[in-house]
């Protein structure tokens, strides 16, 4: 009992300072486990901001690379308008290093029209050269084969002979079959040969490039389908951000609008001015204007005399990212005005002439959708406004209206259906359908915008 009384006022005393002990050593756990929460937020932290760092970086990098991506295909518009695209040279070792590339352009057609081809006129409008409507039933249709190389350092060269049948026989001719400079200064190149005339949009590409099965009605009425010739080229693109091409030609003068190789065998004359750009990366465009003048001495539609054909075109198209392959849309347009001032001389009778002066006019407007890379569907509308005087007068103004729709397997191969309302003259229509091929085999130049 004594003994109890005694430790109680120890085990008092000794309270206090225990109790603080143990309250200090839980402080001391708690400042730990703090230190350590915020030693972790603090490497949380630096780890977002080095994720942010990259992430910028990386936004830069994607940036600088866009722009880059724009100013390519900037540069490769401008080089697909300018030039056809060459292969590359091999290396000088190689036993292969100046070989040609060759192709072939296969292309056939069925084709069957309400109006007998044999009773198709065209009001205000003679059919020459390739301008009427085509063959009845199936045909070969015209296939090409195509070489071309590297000369050497300064020249390019190509020749594209077709071949097509007419009346039950083959016939072969040479469409093109010209060299190109590779190494004038200052944006200049001279081209030399056989070649299709830089006027207009559609007559300097061939028309396996096309998008409809013929040629619009403008093109058939003043070109003959499309106007080649033999002589020289010149042309000039400056170094600017928009695509600018001048580009002025002399010609022999010999094929349809032109004839007769006038001036000793410098009969006709075209001066050319295209420009062009990107609107943002899925935006582009191109427009021009071109002149055609030539002396015509036995016309193939009877016509001796000055004539002189303007043309405007436009085209624009869109696709996502740029990439027409993949999808989009392109608009295209061409306006013709042509002036004559000479005479019309009967073929069959050249004791029976008559003034031809005066103007006529044609112009067309199509639009495609590229659906995907198999597909595309597209509208086309034509119109020719006839003279009101002359050998050929008429009141009434052809037109049509065609629609195709379009299979591609790849690059290289296509099947088309292709179904048209033409009215070439008041009191007839021609509906057609159409059903072609084209396969392409071997090395192929990449083709123009």
């Amino acid at each position: 009992m004594t003994k109890a009384r005694f430790l109680l006022p120890l085990l008092a005393a000794y309270a206090p300072f225990a109790l603080a002990t143990d309250a200090g050593t839980s402080a001391e756990g708690r400042y730990q486990e703090l230190a350590q929460r915020i030693e972790a937020l603090e490497s949380e932290s630096q780890k977002l901001r080095e994720q942010a760092a990259a992430a910028l970086a990386a936004a830069q990098a994607a940036k600088a690379e866009l722009e880059q991506l724009k100013a390519t295909r900037q540069e490769a518009a401008v080089a697909a308008v300018v030039t056809p695209a060459a292969p590359a040279p091999a290396p000088a070792s190689s036993a292969n290093a100046f070989n040609p590339a060759i192709s072939v352009i296969l292309n056939g057609t069925y084709a069957h029209h309400s109006l007998d081809p044999d009773d198709y006129v065209r009001a205000g409008f003679p059919l020459v050269g390739e301008g009427g409507p085509g063959e009845q039933g199936f045909s070969l249709g015209e296939s090409e084969i195509a070489l071309s190389a590297n000369v050497d350092d300064k020249f390019y060269g190509q020749l594209v002979a077709a071949l097509e049948e007419e009346d039950g026989e083959t016939e072969a001719h040479i469409e093109e079959a010209y060299i190109d400079t590779m190494a004038l200064p200052q944006g200049f190149s001279l081209r030399a040969g056989r070649f299709f005339s830089n006027i207009g949009y559609l007559n300097s590409h061939h028309a396996h490039t096309d998008s409809f099965t013929d040629r619009p009605l403008a093109y058939q009425a003043f070109l003959g389908n499309q106007y080649g010739d033999d002589g020289m080229q010149l042309r000039y693109v400056p170094a600017l951000d928009l695509f600018l091409e001048f580009s002025g030609e002399l010609l022999r003068g010999d094929e349809y609008p032109s004839g007769g190789a006038a001036h000793s065998g410098v009969g006709a004359r075209t001066l050319a001015v295209h420009a062009g750009g990107d609107v943002g990366i899925e935006s582009s465009w191109l427009a021009g204007v071109s002149v055609l003048d030539t002396d015509v001495e036995n016309g193939a539609d009877g016509f001796e005399g000055d004539e002189r054909l303007y043309l405007a075109d436009f085209t624009w198209k869109w696709a996502p990212n740029g990439n027409t392959k993949d999808g989009g849309v392109t608009l295209r347009g061409e306006y013709f005005h042509e002036d004559r001032d000479g005479q019309f001389v009967d073929p069959a009778d050249a004791g029976l002439a008559q003034p031809w002066n005066g103007s006529r006019r044609g112009a067309y407007l199509e639009g495609v959708y590229r659906i995907d890379r198999r597909w595309d569907a597209g509208y086309r509308y034509d119109r020719l406004w006839a003279d009101d005087s002359g050998p050929y007068a008429s009141s009434f103004d052809p037109r049509r209206h065609t629609v195709e729709l379009t299979w591609r397997n790849s690059e290289f191969s296509l099947v088309r259906l292709q179904l048209s309302h033409d009215e070439p003259r008041q009191d007839r229509d021609d509906d057609a359908v159409y059903l072609q091929y084209q396969m392409h085999l071997g090395a192929h130049g990449a083709h123009k915008f």
